[in-house]
């Protein structure tokens, strides 16, 4: 698997698949893995560079959001304690997420080592700011819906490590699976972020890791340039000029789905 990004206390992991990351921060008090993701090869290069570097530390997993490819590798770390939102904890349909990763496996013939089983959460995140305190690391939380019900930021303190999940992408425009109005209320909460906390490293679930502040404020106002542009030219009754948008992004004709998919729900949401 490819190491996109690496420094001390963090190790970023690239999938083939989607530009998918799964991301290891390593501190005195713990080591964490966030979406450990997807192919069985992949996920094992994940696990073998956590044994190698565990020690007598305690594992914990992460989950951004409850998409199939995010928690596809949530079996293969026996033992760890699992950090996601109660709304992933409370999901009233996990087996679509299941169903998610069957169908990719039957589709491409992928056998795993590991049984497939919807995340058991064991530190449900259910408030805004809500923090979790191991030794000298501190993990603070904001809820993220508008990707899904159930986003979940988290940012490593003393580090700076902002865990973004679906969220800031380079590579992607917002996907909108739950709502555009919470999806707004979550980059709001992500420029709130920017301002109240020291964030040294953005790591966005598809796509490129990013030191670079004005990089990620970048990414929040094009973010909501384009939500904001998509219930425009429906209310206006104006229209989206798809070709133009997409010549930015390297992989149109799959993005372009996801934009006639994004109008269909603001259709609905603003009629």
């Amino acid at each position: 698997m490819a190491v996109q990004f690496q420094h001390p206390n963090i190790t970023v992991f690239e999938s083939a698949l989607f530009r998918t990351t799964s991301t290891v921060v390593e501190t005195p008090d713990l080591i964490l893995v966030a979406d450990p993701n997807c192919l069985p090869g992949e996920i094992e290069a994940i696990r073998g560079h956590v044994a190698q570097i565990r020690g007598e530390r305690p594992l914990y997993l992460l989950f951004t959001h409850s998409d199939w490819d995010h928690i596809i590798g949530y079996r293969a770390f026996e033992g760890a304690k699992v950090i996601a939102s109660q709304a992933l904890r409370d999901n009233p349909h996990p087996e679509k997420s299941l169903e998610g990763i069957r169908e990719f496996d039957d589709e491409h013939y992928i056998r795993r080592s590991y049984p497939i089983e919807y995340p058991r959460v064991d530190i449900p995140i259910h408030s805004d700011g809500q923090e979790l305190i191991l030794g000298s690391t501190k993990l603070i939380f904001q809820l993220a819906p508008g990707h899904t019900p159930d986003g979940l930021f988290t940012l490593v303190d003393p580090y700076g490590i902002w865990l973004a999940g679906d969220y800031l992408s380079n590579i992607e425009f917002p996907f909108v699976y739950h709502g555009f109005k919470e999806y707004l209320d979550t980059l709001s909460k992500a420029t709130r972020m920017m301002q109240e906390q020291t964030v040294r490293l953005l790591v966005p679930g598809h796509g490129d890791a990013t030191t670079n502040k004005t990089e990620m404020e970048a990414r929040i106002f094009s973010s909501e340039q384009y939500l904001r542009k998509v219930v425009r030219s429906l209310q206006n009754q104006m229209t989206f000029d798809l070709e133009e948008f997409l010549k930015d992004y390297s992989f149109p004709g799959t993005l372009g789905k996801y934009h006639r998919e994004n109008m269909e729900l603001a259709k609905k949401e603003y009629a």
